[in-house]
């Protein structure tokens, strides 16, 4: 078991064929340790070269209530009337910080998704 950093793509590549070969193996035994140790390198690997960006917010509110089997008509309770949940929807009304607290708090939606930037709309809280 010789493991190295993962420094070019050619090494990525060559870890990730290693863990499909020890896909399996047993917790605590020297093939495991070795699963476990390149499974972290790789995962480095990957947020630092393939960075995911939080996912609009607008996107995951639409996602939280299809989640929870609700209508736009329920999101009125968190961001006040049915209009503003409209212009909300339609990215026509940025999201205020009373908004973010309330969907943070009552519908579980992480705040740092909500207070991200979004190529489809600039969120201004004000």
């Amino acid at each position: 078991m010789e493991i190295k950093p993962i420094k070019t793509e050619a090494d990525y590549n060559a870890s990730i064929k290693r863990i499909e070969a020890l896909w399996g193996a047993k917790k605590d035994t020297i093939e495991g340790d070795e699963l476990d140790l390149l499974c972290t390198l790789v995962e480095s690997y990957e947020m630092h070269h393939y960075p995911i960006a939080p996912p609009d917010p607008i996107d995951a509110i639409q996602f939280r209530m299809e989640q929870m089997g609700m209508t736009k008509s329920d999101l009125a309770k968190y961001l006040g009337a049915q209009s503003r949940v409209s212009e909300v929807i339609n990215r026509k009304r940025n999201l205020t910080l009373k908004m973010v607290k309330s969907l943070y708090n009552e519908m579980k939606i992480p705040a740092d998704v909500l207070l991200s930037d979004t190529k489809k709309s600039q969120f201004l809280f004000k």
